[in-house]
This record gives C-alpha cells, sequence and structure tokens, in this order.
C-alpha cells in the first residue's frame, strides 16, 4: 500500500531518487540556479527546502544534518556561508520556479529553479528601474536648475531681459 507515499517516484529507484536530488540540491546551492524538468524541479523545492532551513541555524549538529543530507562538502559550506545569512530573516519559500517552455526532443515541460534571494536580475532590476523613476522629472517641460543658494538659474533669463529691454527702449 502506498500509504503516505505523496512524492513523485520520477521513474527511479529510491537511492536513484535520493541521490539525483542530492546531486541537483549541491549544484543549486553552488550555482543558485539551475535549468531542470518541472516535474524534478518541484520534487527538488520539498528536498531543499528543509536543508536551507536546517542551515538556518549554524551549529555542529546542523552541519552534520545538512552533510548527511547533501553528501557534498563544498555545498555545505557554501549553504552555510553564503546562502544562510541571506535567508535568515526569510520564513520559508527559499526558491521559485520560472517555466521556461518545453525541450525540442523530447517535449518535456522545462524550468529555472533558483534561489530567491539570489536572483540579481529582479533584485537588481527592481532597485536600478526606481532609480530611474525618481531622477524622471514629474512632467514633460523643461524645469530651472537651482544654484546652491536655492535661486532659480537658468540661461534664458539674461537673453529674455535683454529682450524686454529692447522693446522697452524701442
Amino acid at each position: 500500500m502506498r500509504h503516505q507515499n505523496k512524492h513523485n517516484a520520477l521513474g527511479r529507484t529510491s537511492s536513484h531518487r535520493k541521490a539525483m536530488l542530492a546531486n541537483m540540491s549541491s549544484s543549486l546551492i553552488m550555482h543558485k540556479r539551475i535549468n531542470t524538468t518541472v516535474a524534478k524541479a518541484k520534487e527538488l523545492r520539498t528536498f531543499v527546502e528543509p536543508v536551507i532551513t536546517i542551515a538556518k541555524e549554524d551549529t555542529t549538529h546542523s552541519r552534520r544534518t545538512a552533510f548527511a543530507i547533501l553528501s557534498d562538502k563544498e555545498a555545505v559550506k557554501e549553504l552555510f556561508r553564503v546562502v544562510a545569512p541571506k535567508i535568515a530573516a526569510r520564513p520559508g519559500g527559499y526558491t521559485r520556479i520560472l517555466k521556461t517552455g518545453s525541450r525540442p526532443g523530447d517535449n518535456s515541460n522545462m524550468c529555472f529553479i533558483e534561489l530567491v534571494d539570489f536572483n540579481e536580475l529582479l533584485l537588481g532590476g527592481g532597485e536600478q528601474k526606481a532609480a530611474e523613476e525618481k531622477a524622471k522629472p514629474a512632467t514633460r517641460r523643461g524645469r530651472r536648475k537651482k544654484t546652491d543658494d536655492g535661486a532659480a538659474a537658468t540661461e534664458k533669463a539674461p537673453k529674455a531681459k535683454k529682450a524686454k529691454e529692447a522693446e522697452a527702449g524701442a
């Protein structure tokens, strides 16, 4: 009977599936983003998020537990040194799945799975866009530049005075 076996077997034996998910988890931690199928990404999310939660507490026990799951010394170092401090305040949901379409060979659904706090395009792009919006003037008309004393200084003002004086004198 299949009571409480609600994971996707992915067409593999139990040992093969655990080894594959451990390798994918290590790759995700090291590279912050990997390309895989949607089914594997959904299984990987349930596998790697508890490991990241374990890494929030940097103790010898949590390091040994993470190593027992990942079986990769370099990935555990990266997890505790780089990933854990950045996600410390996040209560969960450390990964994001971005669907990219289908694979040409077998038409399987492909996606990127990435660590949420490490997407430079989404994080950097939003801050840069906000800075650009602040720099834009509110209207389409030009604005006068202010000098250090707060008075408005323009190049057109002296010409306008000369034009008024010429009209008054004529």
